[in-house]
């Protein structure tokens, strides 16, 4: 919408005063071309490693900027990057981070390598979608068939809403990537479900059965679904491994457990 596009521009024109801006991507859904009238305007502003460092210090890697709205409500939400940051995001960011390059655009940029950069974010190698439905399945499984059962066994009604929760979150995600689609955040998990092509048989009741509910019969009917849609990549004798490997090995690792990938 215009008034979007005024107040982005406004926000670029102080971006090329400052010396140690490097561009302005914006991301969100002005990028998408799917805002409303009263959304905010989204931008990575691309800065120079010290000036990345330094915001780091003062804490100002993310922020608001009102001043430069053009109409009624109106702001600029700022997440403040660099070109390694692009480049390192390609390599190895998580989901949310990848997908909110989806469809970005660069509004200005002093360098020639900044295009490229953003459109390579979003990309996801195609044998990492298998590692990651692994992952999730084995997530699924065991909050659907140990965590949630022992829940209700304990009378732990945290377990019971924790475990509900993550097997949710790992059915769905698992579904996603079984679907190369990105995660964007807990947010808009049930969203982004309803645009797939297919989904398990009542999934989305089922899953609202379970988080409203979280009963060891809710689990277990939501993870009956989810395995009989698929033929997923995972030997249930595999399960219990691939989880330990993924969770309560991650300190050594040094890889984030699934739910923050």
């Amino acid at each position: 919408m215009r008034h979007h596009e005024e107040t982005l521009a406004a926000f670029v024109a102080d971006a090329r005063g400052e010396p140690d801006a490097v561009g302005v991507v914006v991301v969100g859904s002005v990028a998408r071309g799917t805002e409303r009238a009263d959304s905010d305007v989204d931008v990575y502003l691309v800065v120079t490693d010290d000036a990345f460092a330094r915001a780091g210090e003062q804490n100002r890697l993310s922020y608001v900027r009102r001043d430069v709205g053009t109409y009624a409500g109106g702001y600029v939400d700022v997440k403040v990057a660099t070109e390694h940051y692009l480049v390192v995001a390609a390599e190895r960011g998580d989901d949310p981070v990848r997908a909110s390059f989806a469809g970005a655009r660069v509004a200005w940029s002093r360098s020639d390598d900044l295009d490229d950069l953003v459109a390579r974010v979003p990309v996801v190698p195609d044998g990492a979608w298998e590692t990651r439905v692994a992952s999730f399945i084995a997530q699924a499984r065991l909050y659907g068939e140990y965590f949630l059962p022992q829940g209700a066994k304990l009378a732990n009604d945290f377990l019971r809403h924790h475990a509900a929760v993550h097997l949710v979150t790992a059915a769905g995600r698992a579904l996603l990537a079984h679907h190369r689609v990105l995660f964007r955040g807990p947010k808009y998990l049930e969203e982004t479900l309803r645009t797939l092509d297919r989904l398990p048989e009542d999934y989305l009741d089922l899953m609202s059965r379970v988080l409203t509910n979280p009963t060891p019969d809710a689990g277990a009917a939501l993870l009956a679904a989810v395995e009989a849609f698929h033929p997923w990549p995972l030997p249930a004798a595999e399960t219990l491994s691939v989880f330990v490997r993924d969770n309560e090995l991650a300190w050594l690792t040094g890889t984030p457990p699934p739910e923050f990938s």
